[in-house]
């Protein structure tokens, strides 16, 4: 894994300083821009010679290659894709092995086939092998950087392994590749050796060390290598893994067209190309880079039949497969481990990704004409001709419908449910009067059926017309209409155009059906991209009106955490949930929307809620983020895509065994007599009678601000506000009729957990004070019956302290440890850490990159209540 090690001397580059400094701070930013440009490069330069090759390949030989493959060659694809997936699986045992984690086998069988169903199908964002194994290795127990170094594992691996493949590949058939390449003889066997040369000396470090540094850009960085045994290892996996995936396509051609040596070798140049085009499952650059590799070794027309029944093979059969798996979850209804219950969870994934590949097929089904056989059977049937038009053009928008709630399914919309319930199974009965197309049918009632299995994680109840299609959706929609386009044009090259094809109704009339219906679908689709472009934002960002305050108050008092009281403050907006039994609060600065603590209320909406406040953020064009979320609910943000960062860690003392005796507690016993000695008292009062207090109160929070040259915070912070005072019990210690110090009590009806939050003393109050306030606070609350008490978070505390610790952890150490100038990070610890508390993560989940840090400045402005509150105290 690598990773830049500050322990390190800076790394000596043959680059000028200036120069080194540079790329090392721009080539992070510049890095996506420049795998883009690649890629885009490669595709443009692939459709360009693709164009060329195809201009003497017709439709109908390619469907009647399809048509010629026999049984048995289908049935060895169907078996060497399984012995594919089989080896993928030991990528991720391998991994796990290698960080020192220690996973079921079943959970790692499910895990990796789920994952690599996913990714090579579709393999982008949400939809990404990664999200997968984050989500089930965590539910393993399996912490979250453990599971990011697994998955730079197989990453690695991956590429390690097609080193050798290509390298083998080109000693093996390297003298019949070459001319199909138009490079020396010699080039490929050369180039086979240096590959080679490179894993000797890769396998020689393995085998002396187990960290190996270097300078690249300017930086230092490190990688901790596997050993020898590991190494050698998973080259007999990748070599299994790769030689079964490539012969899952050699069985489907024609046997003696193509040699398998000469076969491999092209195979692994293919791969190589989609993987550097980052295109979603290498779609289109690797049938192109086969077809060009193979030259004239293999008709086109049989390559492209071959490919095309490989795609379904390889990608479409394991991904239905895994949504059968992940359906078999849940329809065992004693699943009790946590690895079961979230691998059904991953089910909404599995059926967006099913809808996607549907919608597709939809669309190309839609401009491509049927078999003479189809024909046939619709003639000798007489099936209306108004029925096989309207088929064929409802149809197509049934594919775009799918392409569009694909989205809504990802994040288990109950309308999104309903509508691709409905759309797959009109769409799957409109397949037999649209052509007789038996296989699309099946994997669309297929899909129907893994629906209604998978109906329980699809409870969100929201509208789709509510949900705004990110611009990456838009595109790549537009990018399957021009795909179709160009299908469109290519099945019909032979047929010229002219207007009257529009009005052109007959059996035999196919290029004027599929005209009109790419028509439709493009119609459809532009008009919805305008209405998702051009409406107005879902709502105008209101302050919470006396009502909505009240409401989510009384929500707050009956909630087990004492954090929902932080609603009270009146502060920060508020989100509900529909039904209204649950809230999320948040406030907004610049384009950060920042929710507090998560969710409150009904733990059943919590994910519905979370979904609506980051597509409420993206519908005003600001960034979703939420501070100071629990590890146990981790899960929500994570299956949102979010990443999570530690902020620090928060203390909660526990009651029932807590006591003033011991010699752990004679410091807290000796303050508390100190304070009895010194004529002080303790007292709580009880909101109703809060107002009578409210001018000596604040006669002493002015006075403490003032000695402390500070000013009122907010959001995350209490401030004096007479509302909110009045709202919560006040607890007070006096001397005499002298109040000297108060705090509020931050407690729910559940008597689970209470906290503090607002604290001020008076100047000249006897040393100890606070601690004989907090002493008191945590017996009065002990009698009460509550569970807990929580004394805050202590800001970037428990940070790790391993040189491979994430850098966010080790900037946050390095906080801590040498920080103190502009934070009291160490001395709020120690005080916190006397009460002998449990100490509890806390996270921010945002997305990735700078946002993290952004969120962080805007939840200091709005703490602080400006910029200005942010430089002062």
């Amino acid at each position: 894994m690598l990773d830049q090690d500050p322990a390190l001397p800076p790394a000596r580059t043959l680059l000028p300083d200036r120069l080194r400094e540079g790329l090392g701070e721009w080539w992070p930013r510049l890095r996506p821009w420049v795998y883009a440009a690649v890629g885009t490069a490669l595709i443009v330069a692939i459709g360009i010679a693709l164009r060329r090759s195809l201009r003497m390949v017709r439709y109908h030989d390619i469907m009647a290659a399809v048509s010629a493959t026999p049984d048995p060659a289908i049935a060895a694809a169907i078996v060497a894709t399984l012995a594919s997936y089989a080896a993928l699986t030991e990528y991720d045992a391998s991994a796990l092995r290698h960080v020192g984690a220690k996973v079921a086998r079943p959970t790692v069988l499910l895990t990796s086939f789920v994952a690599y169903a996913l990714s090579n199908t579709i393999g982008l964002g949400p939809l990404s092998g990664g999200a997968v194994r984050m989500r089930l290795y965590a539910a393993a127990g399996i912490e979250p950087a453990l599971v990011a170094r697994v998955i730079a594992f197989n990453t690695a691996a991956f590429s390690l392994g097609m080193l050798v493949f290509g390298a083998f590949g080109l000693l093996w058939g390297g003298t019949a590749i070459a001319p199909l390449l138009h490079v020396p003889a010699w080039l490929p066997r050369v180039s086979a050796l240096l590959m080679l040369a490179a894993l000797a000396g890769f396998l020689w470090l393995c085998a002396r060390r187990r960290v190996l540094a270097f300078g690249l850009l300017g930086r230092a960085w490190s990688m901790r290598l596997p050993t020898l045994r590991e190494a050698l290892r998973q080259l007999v996996i990748s070599a299994c893994e790769l030689g079964a995936s490539g012969l899952a396509l050699w069985f489907l051609l024609p046997h003696g067209d193509l040699a398998l040596p000469t076969f491999m070798c092209v195979y692994a140049v293919a791969v190589t190309a989609s993987l550097i085009s980052h295109v979603p499952g290498g779609v289109g650059v690797f049938e192109a880079v086969m077809l060009l590799a193979a030259g004239t070794g293999v008709p086109h027309d049989t390559m492209l039949g071959a490919l095309l029944l490989y795609r379904g093979v390889y990608y479409v059969l394991p991904l239905v497969l895994a949504a059968g798996v992940l359906v078999t979850y849940e329809l065992r209804s004693g699943v009790a481990a946590p690895v079961g219950r979230l691998a059904v969870h991953q089910s909404p994934r599995l059926m967006a990704a099913l809808a996607l590949v549907a919608g597709v097929w939809l669309i190309v089904s839609g401009v491509t004409p049927f078999t003479e056989d189809a024909r046939d059977v619709l003639a000798a049937f007489h099936v209306p001709l108004p029925i096989i038009e309207a088929s064929h053009l409802l149809g197509s928008i049934a594919g775009l419908g799918l392409l569009l709630v694909a989205r809504g399914l990802l994040h288990q919309l109950d309308a999104a449910w309903w509508a691709a319930l409905v759309l797959s199974i009109v769409a799957g009965v409109l397949a037999l009067p649209k052509g007789i197309a038996l296989n699309e049918a099946v994997l669309l009632l297929t899909l129907a059926l893994l629906l209604v299995i998978s109906r329980r994680q699809f409870d969100r109840r929201s509208s789709l017309f509510d949900q705004h299609l990110e611009p990456e959706w838009l595109m790549a929609l537009g990018g399957v209409l021009a795909a179709a386009a160009w299908i469109l044009f290519f099945a019909y090259r032979e047929v010229a155009y002219s207007s009257h094809l529009w009005w052109q109704f007959e059996l035999d009339g196919q290029a004027p059906r599929s005209l009109r219906a790419l028509m439709g679908v493009a119609l459809a689709a532009g008009a919805f991209g305008l209405w998702q472009l051009m409406r107005p934002p879902a709502g105008e960002l209101a302050e919470a009106s006396p009502g909505d305050l009240e409401r989510a108050g009384r929500i707050a008092l009956a909630h087990s955490s004492s954090d929902a009281c932080y609603v009270l403050m009146g502060d920060k907006h508020l989100l509900f949930s529909a039904s209204g039994r649950s809230f999320l609060m948040y406030g907004k600065q610049g384009r950060s929307w920042v929710s507090l603590f998560g969710p409150f209320g009904d733990a059943h909406e919590f994910a519905d809620l979370v979904w609506q406040f980051i597509e409420l953020a993206s519908d005003h064009g600001g960034r979703a983020a939420f501070y100071q979320v629990r590890p146990t609910d981790l899960p929500l943000y994570l299956d949102c895509g979010l990443h999570v960062l530690k902020l620090g860690e928060h203390a909660h003392v526990r009651l029932p065994e807590f006591s003033l005796k011991g010699g752990k507690r004679a410091n807290l016993r000796s303050g508390v007599n100190r304070g009895e000695r010194e004529g002080l008292t303790f007292d709580v009062v009880d909101p109703p009678g809060v107002a009578a207090w409210l001018p000596t109160l604040r006669e002493i929070s002015d006075a403490w601000l003032a000695e402390q040259r500070g000013r009122e915070k907010g959001y995350s912070v209490g401030r004096f506000d007479a509302d909110y005072l009045q709202r919560l019990p006040i607890a007070l210690v006096r001397r005499g009729d002298e109040v000297l110090a108060f705090a509020n009590l931050l407690a729910t009806d559940a008597k689970e957990e209470a906290s503090i939050d607002l604290m001020r003393y008076r100047p000249g109050a006897p040393p100890g004070t606070m601690d004989f306030l907090f002493a008191k606070i945590m017996l009065h609350l002990q009698a009460a019956g509550y569970e807990r008490f929580g004394l805050g978070m202590s800001p970037m505390a428990g940070m790790a302290e391993r040189r491979k610790a994430p850098r966010w952890q080790r900037l946050g150490r390095l906080l801590y440890d040498y920080g103190d100038r502009y934070y009291n990070f160490r001395g709020l610890h120690s005080f916190k850490d006397k009460f002998e508390p449990v100490w509890e993560a806390r996270y921010l989940a945002s997305a990735g990159g700078l946002t993290p840090v952004l969120v962080l400045a805007d939840v200091a402005t709005l703490i602080g209540g400006g910029v200005k509150g942010v430089l002062a105290k």
